[in-house]
């Protein structure tokens, strides 16, 4: 079993870049253009290395390798994206690995790409990536390549000697639960529970009620041996339940207009623990979007565009207004749910103008984050 925060030190400790891993301040999968780059060194590595894993670290400086840290990014269905474009497309894998001296709501982005004979191409086009495209790493560049691709198998001891020496052991998973329990978390009434004898899981969260029923909100749910964060948000709530084989997280956000909120589950998420050492994650997507009267939504819709200008002209707001700016990525979202197609993308333009106001801002994330898996859910 790999402990990922010491695989992502033994890979920025291998010299640099190299044709088996790259790496990322940030990645951005909101425009084309981000999107299309991510796909781009997903291609590259997948066909530079037929025989071994290969890595993306996101959340590291370009220049030093000083360890700054991304969002919880929690879009499973990733893979449906790379689905979507790649003939040949390699299974890709995101997980999220805390660092001790991060913000508790920073981690680092590890991208596994799994190894795959047949090679990758662009089955359809992206921003400036032509159809048919493919793509190779030649040291730490990705370089579009034209002719056959010949397999590689340079990287595979190397790569396999880097894993090797990132095994876990009893030390690293005693020292995760003791800081979890008795640090990070010690004034949330943190749990644990170990199953099949090998798999730690932590978690914590405050308890809310909510119409005689408990919630946890600002939960932190970790896979201590891997040192993989598998929940975070300070924004949603969850219910967790748990027998000798599994482990359940099912989330829910809270949506309404005017000040009247409900909780809608959003993911159910069970993690499945095997006898032979082994564990897999399936998701389920819960989520039927609550219906609104659309005469009110479009009064709703034009208010807050109203609301955008004022903050684009500097204007003060008012204290309605004010309450309402808090309000609005969701808002947006229930909008775009119910018909506005603009929505989105007015919600996405407007990241600029939300980035200063904290907790809007954590709202704006948490909307694209659920309409990013709405998305990928159903391609």
């Amino acid at each position: 079993m790999i402990n990922k925060r010491i695989l992502i030190k033994n890979l920025l400790a291998h010299n640099d870049e190299s044709s088996f891993f790259d790496k990322k301040r940030q990645l951005n999968l909101h425009s084309q253009e981000g999107k299309a780059k991510f796909l781009k060194h997903i291609c590259a590595l997948s066909n530079s290395n037929p025989e071994n894993n290969s890595y993306i670290i996101v959340g590291v400086e370009d220049q030093d390798n000083t360890i700054v840290g991304d969002d919880f990014f929690d879009d499973s269905r990733i893979q449906n994206l790379v689905n979507a474009y790649l003939e040949n497309p390699p299974k890709i894998q995101y997980e999220n690995i805390p660092f001790p001296n991060l913000p508790k709501d920073k981690v680092i982005g590890l991208v596994t790409v799994k190894p795959k004979s047949s090679p990758s191409h662009f089955k359809k086009g992206i921003y400036t990536i032509p159809i048919n495209s493919t793509y190779i790493r030649q040291g730490s560049n990705t370089m579009p390549y034209a002719g056959a691709i010949e397999k590689n198998y340079l990287n595979k001891e190397t790569v396999l000697g880097i894993e090797n020496n990132s095994r876990n052991s009893i030390e690293y998973t005693l020292d995760g639960v003791i800081d979890f329990l008795n640090f990070r978390h010690k004034d949330m009434s943190p749990k644990y529970k170990v199953f099949k004898e090998l798999f730690v899981i932590c978690w914590a969260g405050i308890p809310k009620k909510s119409r005689e029923k408990t919630y946890l909100s600002r939960v932190d749910i970790e896979l201590i041996n891997e040192q993989i964060k598998l929940f975070y948000s300070d924004q949603d709530v969850v219910e967790i339940t748990y027998d000798e084989d599994s482990f359940t997280i099912v989330e829910y956000v809270s949506l309404g207009l005017n000040d009247k909120t409900s909780y809608y589950p959003l993911e159910k998420q069970t993690i499945c623990f095997q006898d032979n050492g082994y564990y897999k994650i399936d998701r389920k997507m819960l989520f039927e979007p609550p219906k609104f009267n659309r005469r009110m939504l479009f009064h709703i819709y034009n208010s807050n565009i109203a609301l955008l200008h004022k903050l684009e002209k500097g204007h003060s707001l008012t204290n309605r207004e004010q309450k309402d700016l808090e309000n609005l990525p969701s808002t947006f979202m229930i909008c775009y749910l119910n018909g506005f197609e603009d929505a989105k993308q007015k919600l996405i333009d407007a990241k600029a103008l939300l980035k200063p106001f904290v907790s809007v801002y954590l709202s704006f994330k948490d909307s694209l984050r659920i309409l990013r898996k709405m998305k990928y859910d159903v391609q």
